[in-house]
């Protein structure tokens, strides 16, 4: 039985977790680490901690389904409307852009965290470790000695890196030495916006009167997206208060992507009052930095992974080689898959 190692509980890694244990149970031995300290990665949910029930997604919003992908990824998208963790979005956006009318928005009632989480759940038996950041990836005989910041190293037989390209070019260990130059100029121009999200949180009863659930800002230097996140996900409820999520625009993310929470916090909300200043005063506050936000630039001929190395068996993952949405991500897992199911 070989022992697999996913780095990255994020959608990606999550579903490849998810497709080695519907298919190959028998065969492997299925470990995730992710170094956040829970599950979701760019599709995180938050908690208001004065309140578990009132949530807000801080990293992505929505799942839009073009009719390419609701026909091809099409039994995903029935999994995930049968367990209620999708519906369709019926609130107000104000300054949505379609690109295609007959695409179909998803929203996630129980926050988009919950779709990583039900694949997860699905990869039962799989061991899943939050809080293991790793630092080396090194060969070791016919497998891989595995590091992380904390803790012993540990042996796998088969590595899948599902973590932003950048952070992939940090690893320390044999990751330098076994890269192509071919192949590190692609990795390396990979390139991704950056931006910077509020989560605001109130007590039950507070009342945001507001007509639209989202909006599109677009003449603001700071914010481009405020979503009434309880109002887009039809979650109103008088047991929790509302939840709002600011969403800064790329071009002021960039510019402000090495200042630090602290700093930034009060300028966002600072700018926020100009939008909105009838506002209510919130409860708790969280600032989330977005430094790889989404992919702006992905990595050349390579759809959906790249392998590294055969044997030993490593290979990359992730929307780098795809695209930033839902279905790139679920492109890439079946890549990666594939790759796993021809070796293992």
């Amino acid at each position: 039985m070989s022992r697999v190692l996913i780095v990255g509980a994020g959608l990606t890694g999550s579903l490849c977790a998810c497709l080695l244990r519907r298919e190959l149970a028998d065969r492997v031995q299925i470990v995730v680490w992710e170094k956040s300290r829970g599950a979701g990665g760019r599709m995180s949910t938050s908690r208001s901690p004065s309140n578990m029930s009132c949530t807000a997604d801080l990293g992505a919003q929505y799942i839009t389904s073009t009719p390419y992908y609701s026909k091809i990824h099409k039994s995903f998208y029935e999994e995930l409307l049968q367990h209620d963790i999708l519906k369709p979005l019926e609130a107000t956006m104000e300054g949505m852009m379609l690109k295609d009318e007959a695409s179909i928005n998803y929203v996630t009632p129980s926050g988009m965290s919950s779709i990583v989480k039900h694949y997860l759940r699905e990869s039962a038996g799989a061991e899943v470790f939050f809080g293991h950041h790793v630092t080396h990836v090194s060969r070791r005989g016919s497998g891989w000695e595995v590091c992380r910041k904390e803790g012993v190293p540990e042996q796998f037989d088969v590595v899948v890196l599902t973590m932003p390209v950048p952070q992939i070019l940090q690893l320390q260990g044999d990751i330098g030495s076994l890269l192509k130059d071919s192949e590190r100029q692609k990795l390396e121009a990979v390139s991704y916006s950056s931006r910077f999200a509020l989560g605001l949180f109130y007590k039950a009863g507070v009342q945001i009167s507001v007509p639209w659930a989202a909006k599109y800002i677009s003449n603001n230097p700071c914010i481009r997206y405020i979503a009434i996140d309880d109002k887009k996900r039809n979650l109103v409820s008088d047991k929790f208060g509302p939840s709002v999520v600011v969403h800064t625009s790329v071009p002021f993310g960039l510019q402000h992507v090495e200042k630090t929470l602290e700093e930034m916090q009060p300028v966002i909300l600072q700018e926020l009052q100009k939008l909105m200043p009838e506002l209510p005063e919130p409860e708790n506050i969280k600032c989330q930095k977005w430094r790889y936000s989404q992919v702006t630039g992905s990595v050349a001929d390579c759809p959906g992974q790249i392998t590294l190395l055969s044997e030993p068996l490593l290979v990359c993952g992730g929307d780098a080689f795809t695209h930033s949405n839902f279905d790139g991500c679920v492109e890439s897992a079946l890549k990666v898959f594939q790759v796993l199911k021809s070796s293992l």
